[in-house]
């Protein structure tokens, strides 16, 4: 027992843990996001999940899976290969918690149709919120729910898998997957010698009677104890999809041979590896020589998630800047309250408020392609263009987050340093930025009669708004001019920001407003802070971003039960 005498000092001044709170009604842009995107009927779902995922338990979850990285297992201790990956429980707990939400599966019927409704706007607000908790293990549960796309292509895999992909069950034992009660499916396509490039592919399928055996490697496979995945291989016909379980049908364990895991930034708490396939067992999944095309599929909605998933991490990073500032006093007043801090805060809220109006209206198009041309033009032109601008604007926030806590948001006690190493993974997989402009490009070129309904549709949203019009004008004049491609990655940046603000018009027309003013209508210093908000302004975005009533701070237990995944 330390004597009195011996103290030096007493803790005070500290802001207490932002945990066990409901991450759902504490976020008034985001539930009116999802309520002007056809999603209010889930309000009472989404807040069980906001509580649950608020928990100080999913939160220790979080912080565990990701001191505790993954570790290759390929050997067992007599020599045999096992090609297995070991995870820590909470990693484990963290999928088992996702399942049974229905966040690798909810956007899907039994069938593997588009569910339709709001099915994507409630599974992507669930995904906001899981987002701002722990982001790894969304990996594999979001090439889970976007491989349902591509197997499509091959109706009778797709009937064989869905019945297990459609369980909200997880199952992390190592069996093949047609025994489980759940299954994950991952993806390979990037090789060595091109990531982008996958027509350079050198791996090869030689048929095997209904089956293939492919051999090749793989330079970026994540999650590789997925049960099955969706790799491209070079057949007779050129370049081909094929689905690859971990299983042969036999039960042997099929020839995919971990080299090595990465030693990534971040992600930790997610394996990506480097495989060989030695003559492993496939089927393929569309025709050959189609491989691309069949893939893209999937590829759609993992760039729909990545986007989901940087506009969570920049949430979480202004709740708990927002947070800090309002416990910490400094020079006499609470850090809030000082005027260079507010307007910082504010600028910020600001831009998260405008990314969720964004990455929610996108889903929403995403509802509603099925059965309507113009919201399927609108997700091919604006998948890119909001995957570019979210998630490229990501780690600059999240370095912005951490400066308000000052050197408590640089140390790894908090999940600031963890976010500020998780953002860039966003803008880098399933296409970086010029990847994304490029794909604008190529959606412009395409459909040029849809996009300028689209373009429409924006000048109607953003009539009177500040720099709305000269918007539009300097879009429509860069998707002209033959050059277009050296001007593309300021006209993609300028069309999520109109888009940003056509889809906050219809949420919060007061914001709209400020962000239209303060990002189209006038030039500012590029750093939060810049905006020129007032201080009404800035105290009525930071009363919208994090509430200050009890409702949104109530204590909550931990709702483990049910989530068991075995």
């Amino acid at each position: 027992m330390i004597q009195t005498s011996f103290r030096t000092h007493d803790v005070f001044n500290q802001s207490p843990p932002f945990e066990d709170v409901d991450l759902f009604a504490c976020d008034r842009p985001l539930t009116e996001a999802v309520a002007a995107n056809g999603g209010e009927a889930a309000s009472d779902e989404l807040s069980g999940f906001g509580r649950h995922w608020g928990s100080a338990a999913m939160a220790a979850r979080g912080r565990l899976a990701n001191e505790n990285p993954p570790k290759p297992r390929i050997f067992d201790a007599r020599g045999h290969r096992r090609d297995e990956v070991e995870f820590h429980p909470a990693y484990h707990e963290l999928m088992a918690h996702s399942a049974y939400a229905g966040l690798h599966n909810s956007t899907w019927t039994a069938a593997g149709k588009p569910a339709g409704g709001a099915a994507e706007v409630v599974r992507a607000a669930k995904f906001y919120m899981a987002a701002q908790v722990e982001t790894g293990h969304l990996c594999p549960i979001t090439m889970t729910r976007a491989a349902v796309a591509a197997l499509a292509g091959q109706p009778d895999v797709l009937a064989k898998v869905m019945p297990v992909v459609g369980t909200r069950s997880y199952d992390p034992s190592f069996a093949s997957w047609w025994s489980k009660r759940g299954m994950t499916l991952g993806m390979g396509m990037t090789e060595k010698q091109g990531g982008t490039d996958v027509r350079t592919n050198q791996t090869r399928a030689v048929r095997d009677g209904d089956a293939y055996r492919i051999t090749g490697h793989k330079w970026f496979m994540s999650a590789p104890m997925c049960d099955a995945f969706l790799v491209l291989a070079q057949a007779d016909g050129g370049l081909t999809c094929f689905f690859m379980p971990r299983f042969r049908p036999d039960g042997s364990v099929n020839a995919i041979h971990l080299q090595r895991l990465k030693d990534k930034l971040g992600n930790r708490s997610n394996a990506s590896a480097e495989v060989e396939f030695v003559e492993a067992h496939a089927e393929r999944v569309g025709e050959e020589g189609k491989g691309i095309r069949t893939i893209i599929q999937m590829v759609q909605l993992t760039r729909q998630d990545c986007a989901i998933a940087s506009a969570g991490l920049m949430r979480s990073g202004l709740a708990h800047a927002l947070h800090h500032a309002r416990h910490r006093s400094v020079f006499q007043k609470h850090l809030v309250d000082q005027p260079l801090m507010q307007a910082v805060l504010s600028d910020m809220a600001l831009h998260v408020e405008a990314s969720v109006a964004l990455v929610m209206r996108l889903c929403r198009a995403f509802d509603e392609a099925p059965e309507d041309a113009k919201a399927a033009a609108w997700m091919r032109l604006l998948t890119p263009a909001v995957k570019y601008w979210v998630c490229k604007s990501a780690p600059g926030f999240l370095y912005e987050a951490m400066e308000c806590l000052g050197g408590n948001g640089y140390v790894e006690e908090g999940i600031l340093a963890r976010h500020y190493r998780e953002a860039p993974v966003n803008a880098i997989w399933e296409g970086s930025g010029n990847v994304m402009c490029l794909d604008v490009l190529r959606a412009l070129a395409r459909e040029p009669e849809a996009a300028v309904a689209v373009l429409e549709d924006f000048v109607a949203d953003t009539k009177g708004l500040p720099g709305s019009a000269e918007a539009v004008t300097f879009l429509a004049d860069t998707f002209r001019r033959p050059d277009g491609e050296r001007a593309a990655r300021q006209a993609v940046e300028t069309l999520a920001q109109l888009a940003a603000v056509a889809a906050l018009n219809r949420t919060a027309p007061e914001q709209a407003a400020l962000f239209a003013a303060t990002r189209l209508g006038a030039s500012h210093g590029r750093m939060f802070g810049t905006a020129g908000l007032s201080a009404a302004q800035s105290r009525d975005l930071l009363e919208r971003a994090l509430p200050q009533v009890a409702h949104g701070l109530v204590r909550i237990a931990d709702q483990s039960a049910g989530h068991e995944f075995i």
